[in-house]
């Protein structure tokens, strides 16, 4: 179990866990994102080195779970950004870990689905983090949002359509690229897992249909 980020004066720290402060890390370095307690952990050869408080995305815009590498870095990289960017491959759309113009955000669900950082904290472990860093985002897709499910159909993308993509492969209803992007290929496998379970055959993930896939 990870340590607990610190908490002092009523705002978030960061909770080094090994090291001293601005001390880089030995090994192969990677990061792991936890959305559901807001923090990133830097790891060394696997163990934690050194953890902070992020703010991810908001119930609306949810942080995008999965593993990712880091694909380009750049300093002052735009405004709203801070002074550090560290850009993900995500299959869909823009996301990366950066600084914060707001940090009395750090610590909430804030963003548009990027990971913000205390500037002082990103600028510390943007050195450390090479391009090609291994990047894993962990949470429950379904817990962001109120109501937790959303429907979805055709050209929606997000963490919750690649778990449906995986759960219709794993049912062998769906052979096309789990991506997280719902395209043409993915309509017969809606078809099929709705009509398995006497439900409309309708081309949309809703409710019952997260019922028919355990989800």
């Amino acid at each position: 179990m990870m340590p607990a980020t610190r908490q002092t004066t009523g705002r978030p720290e960061e909770q080094p866990l090994s090291g001293q402060k601005g001390t880089p890390p030995a090994g192969e370095i990677s990061i792991l994102i936890d959305t559901t307690r807001r923090t990133l952990t830097v790891l060394a050869n696997g163990e934690p080195y050194r953890q902070y408080p992020v703010a991810v995305g908001k119930h609306e815009t949810p942080t995008p779970l999965g593993n990712y590498r880091v694909k380009r870095k750049a300093m002052h990289w735009g405004t709203g950004f801070g002074s550090r960017w560290l850009g993900l491959d995500v299959p869909w759309g823009l996301y990366g870990i950066h600084g914060t113009n707001k940090p009395w955000a750090i610590g909430s669900y804030a963003s548009h689905g990027c990971i913000r950082m205390h500037n002082r904290d990103v600028e510390e472990i943007y050195p450390w983090i090479p391009v090609g860093a291994p990047v894993i985002i962990i949470g429950n897709p379904f817990t962001y949002r109120e109501p937790p499910y959303r429907d979805l159909r055709r050209d929606f993308c997000g963490s919750d359509v690649m778990e449906v993509q995986r759960t219709l492969a794993r049912l062998g209803l769906f052979k096309g690229k789990i991506d997280g992007t719902w395209r043409e290929d993915m309509e017969e496998s809606v078809y099929t897992l709705r009509a398995r379970h006497g439900l409309s055959r309708d081309n949309v993930i809703d409710r019952p249909a997260y019922q028919a896939l355990g989800l």
